[in-house]
């Protein structure tokens, strides 16, 4: 669901970058409060990296000629909780915007928005409402379900309202919601049983690293922290650097729906100075464009590549994002003793 800038005003982009930033500077600061963040920061990587790595792999949707990825903030938020969720996810598509030009840069506050907000906080809500009596595969499953069916119903529909805003006569905003939301009622369906997998795994595994609100949960791991850490970790080189070679090449749910009205995948970008800028920035700080060489040779290698680099820069990112709150919070901690 990554929008081009293409897709939106500058107007409307500057509006969403700023509704994302406050959200964000709300979460660092919810984050500085929580007295066990320091635990949180390498599932933040290698969660991150996870949601990264799954991003990359396109699962066809049958009969349509569509395809869809995971979004991640239900995944993220069901862990980390809101917060910690929401800057991983804003971490992820940032790099995918920046090194891979997955995305627009104009639109990248649309697209935190989209994929990032409803995923992690309306997320949220809905995991600690269905958890609250306790913890079962049954309720861990229904949470993913019906969390990633309406973020993403959420999510699809704020990018329509954003093109509506953004003037973008190509795409009629009824006909827009009409192809939208059941096409992505459908990605929403599929993401929720792989969220339901890997959260089910977890909950097996080290059910401690889910994020729980309140709710104390008494069933004991089968794995220590550092051995769940490191499957995930190879889980997530795996799927990046291998799995992501078989991923479909039909457009996502987005392009997909672009196309049912316009016949075309994209659409025309404005004649102004503000999508020459993003285009002309992200031309140079993607070294890896759409997940492959700029040459254009050697894709297959290209796409593993892409799959294990990015990994690895989302890992040190956001751990690095993670220790800089803490150390603030620390020096905060000091300041006022």
């Amino acid at each position: 669901m990554h929008m081009a800038d293409a897709m939106i005003s500058p107007a409307v982009g500057a509006t969403m970058y700023v509704a994302s930033g406050l959200v964000a500077a709300y979460a660092i600061r919810k984050i500085r409060k929580e007295e066990d963040f320091k635990k949180k920061i390498p599932t933040m990587g290698v969660m991150g990296a996870f949601v990264f790595a799954t991003q990359m792999i396109n699962f066809t949707i049958p009969g349509t000629g569509s395809s869809g990825h995971l979004c991640g903030g239900m995944l993220l938020s069901s862990i980390l909780g809101p917060f910690a969720g929401f800057l991983s996810m804003i971490g992820v598509l940032l790099i995918q915007c920046l090194f891979f030009a997955d995305g627009g840069l104009l639109a990248l506050g649309a697209n935190v928005w989209n994929m990032a907000f409803y995923g992690c906080f309306i997320g949220s809500l809905i995991w600690k409402f269905v958890t609250k009596k306790g913890m079962t595969k049954g309720r861990i499953i229904l949470a993913s379900l019906v969390g990633c069916i309406l973020t993403l119903q959420l999510g699809a529909f704020s990018v329509t309202l954003e093109t509506l805003a953004s003037g973008i006569t190509e795409l009629p905003f009824g006909t827009f919601v009409a192809t939208m939301q059941p096409i992505h009622l459908v990605i929403g369906l599929i993401e929720g049983f792989i969220t339901a997998t890997v959260l089910c795994f977890i909950y097996e595994a080290r059910p401690e690293m889910l994020w729980n609100g309140t709710v104390k949960i008494e069933k004991q791991g089968k794995f220590s922290y550092k051995k769940t850490i490191a499957i995930l970790a190879c889980l997530f080189i795996i799927i990046g650097g291998g799995v992501s070679l078989f991923a479909s090449s039909n457009p996502d749910g987005l392009e997909w729906s672009i196309e049912q009205i316009t016949g075309d995948t994209e659409v025309e970008a404005r004649d102004n100075s503000a999508y020459e800028t993003a285009e002309e920035i992200q031309s140079k700080t993607s070294f890896l464009p759409d997940y492959t060489f700029k040459d254009n040779e050697s894709t297959t290698i290209g796409t593993s590549v892409s799959g294990i680099v990015g990994c690895a820069i989302t890992v040190v990112f956001l751990m690095t994002i993670g220790y800089i709150i803490k150390i603030k919070r620390k020096k905060g901690n000091t300041v006022n003793g």
